[in-house]
C-alpha cells in the first residue's frame, strides 16, 4: 500500500539554511528515500517557491502568509494565527491522509472538527511560550521585547490544541519530557540533518568560530558573551559569522583585533569555517530544542567548546568539552587550540551521532508510528 503523508511546514523549507526549515527539509527528503509521497504544503512570506521541492515531493502547494499588525490583536498567537488557509483546507479534505503539522506555528486548522477523523501528528521544535520568553529577556528593541511577551501566553494556553492530535513528535529529549507530562503519545525524535557521517579534518586549525543568524536575540547575546567574557581574555584568534549582526556586536568586534566578523556569508561558506576551525565555540542560553549548529559542528568540525545549555540532556555531552564559567570556558580554548583532532574522536563521534541522529532511523521511527489505515 503506498503511503501518502500531508506535511505542512511553516515556511518554504528550501533552500535549507536555517534551524527549522532544515529539520523539514531533511524529515521529507528521508521519508521520501522511505518510499512516503509527501504533499507538502507551505506558507511562504519571502522564501521564492523551490523546483527542488517538486523534485523531491509528489506535490507542492505554496499559501501566502498574511503578517498584518491587527493580527497581534488577536486570542490565538502570531504565528499560528497568520498561517491559515481554506485553500489548503480543502486540498486536505479531498483525501484521507495522515497530516504532519510542523511546529505549532502550523496548527490553527489542527482543532478543525473537519479533520476530526484524520491521523495528524505534531512535531514540535521548542516549548515555544518559553522559548519566547527567553528572546524576550534578551530582545533590546522595546517593540520586539513587547512582541514576545505579548506571544508567551498566547502560546502557553494555545499549546493545548496538541490535544487533538493522535502523535506528538519532539525534538528534543527534555522537550518530549515536558510535553509528556501534559499530553498523550508523545514520541522523541531527533532533529533531521544534512550531514550523512562525519566529516571532520583531522590535525589543527587557525582560529575559533562562533556561528548563528546573529539577527536572533540569543545569538547575539552568545557572540557578545564570547566577547565580553571570554576572547578579552584571551588573545585566540575568534570568527564570528551571521547574517546582520547587531550594531554593538560589530563596534565592539572592530576594537579587538583578534576577532573577524563575517556576515552576509552563504551556507557553503559558513560550512567551510566550521571544517577549517580550530575549536567551534557555541554557547547558549537557552536549554530549548537541540541546536542544528552543534549537530553541524560535530558532524564537520574539529572540537567544540559549549556550555551546559547546550549539550543538556541531549546525550552529546562526551563529544564536547562542557564548561560553565567564563575562566574555564577561555581555559578550555586555550588548551584545545593546541591539540590535534585525531582519527580517534572522529571514530567516537560515528558512533555516538549514529545512535541518535542518523535520519534514516529517525525516519522509520516515524514511519512505525503513524496508523496509515
Amino acid at each position: 500500500m503506498d503511503k501518502h503523508l500531508h506535511v505542512i511546514s511553516f515556511d518554504v523549507p528550501y533552500p535549507a539554511n536555517y534551524g527549522g526549515v532544515i529539520d523539514v527539509f531533511y524529515k521529507v527528503k528521508a521519508l521520501t528515500q522511505l518510499g512516503v509521497k509527501v504533499h507538502l504544503h507551505c506558507f511562504e512570506y519571502g522564501r521564492k517557491e523551490a523546483p527542488e521541492l517538486e523534485a523531491l515531493c509528489e506535490e507542492v502547494y505554496y499559501y501566502h502568509r498574511t503578517t498584518t499588525r491587527s493580527y497581534l490583536f488577536r486570542r490565538k498567537p502570531f504565528i499560528a494565527v497568520t498561517r491559515t488557509s481554506e485553500e489548503l483546507m480543502q486540498r486536505l479534505l479531498k483525501d484521507n491522509h495522515p497530516i504532519l503539522f510542523e511546529g505549532l506555528h502550523t496548527c490553527y486548522h489542527l482543532s478543525d472538527e473537519r479533520l476530526e477523523n484524520r491521523f495528524k501528528i505534531v512535531r514540535t521544535h521548542n516549548i515555544e511560550h518559553e522559548y519566547y520568553a527567553n528572546l524576550a529577556k534578551v530582545e533590546k528593541d522595546f517593540f520586539k521585547k513587547y512582541y514576545f511577551l505579548n506571544e508567551v501566553g498566547k502560546l502557553q494556553r494555545f499549546e493545548r490544541t496538541v490535544c487533538n492530535a493522535q502523535l506528538v513528535a519532539a525534538i528534543s529529549r527534555p522537550d518530549a519530557d515536558y510535553l509528556s507530562a501534559r499530553y498523550r503519545n508523545v514520541q522523541h525524535i531527533s532533529a533531521f540533518h544534512p550531514n550523512g557521517k562525519v566529516e571532520a579534518n583531522l590535525g589543527k586549525g587557525k582560529f575559533c568560530l562562533y556561528h548563528g543568524n546573529l539577527e536572533v536575540g540569543e545569538n547575539n547575546e552568545a557572540a557578545l558573551y564570547l566577547l565580553k567574557k571570554v576572547f578579552n581574555k584571551i588573545k585566540v584568534p575568534l570568527i564570528i559569522a551571521g547574517s546582520k549582526p547587531s550594531e554593538e556586536l560589530t563596534e565592539l568586534a572592530a576594537k579587538m583585533p583578534h576577532v573577524e566578523l563575517k556576515s552576509g556569508l552563504s551556507t557553503e561558506e559558513i560550512h567551510d569555517l566550521i571544517r577549517e576551525a580550530q575549536i567551534n565555540v557555541l554557547p547558549t542560553f537557552q536549554a530549548t530544542g537541540i541546536k542544528l549548529k552543534l549537530l553541524a559542528a560535530l558532524y564537520m568540525g574539529r572540537h567544540c567548546v559549549v556550555n551546559p545549555y547546550m549539550v543538556e540532556n541531549t546525550g552529546l555531552e562526551p563529544l564536547c568539552k562542557v564548561e560553565n564559567t567564563d575562566k574555564r570556558f577561555a581555559k578550555a580554548i586555550q588548551e584545545l587550540f593546541e591539540k590535534e583532532f585525531t582519527a580517534g574522536e572522529v571514530a567516537k563521534r560515528e558512533e555516538v551521532l549514529h545512535a541518535r541522529f542518523c535520519n534514516v532511523v529517525n525516519a522509520e521511527k516515524l514511519v512505525g508510528l503513524i496508523d496509515w489505515k
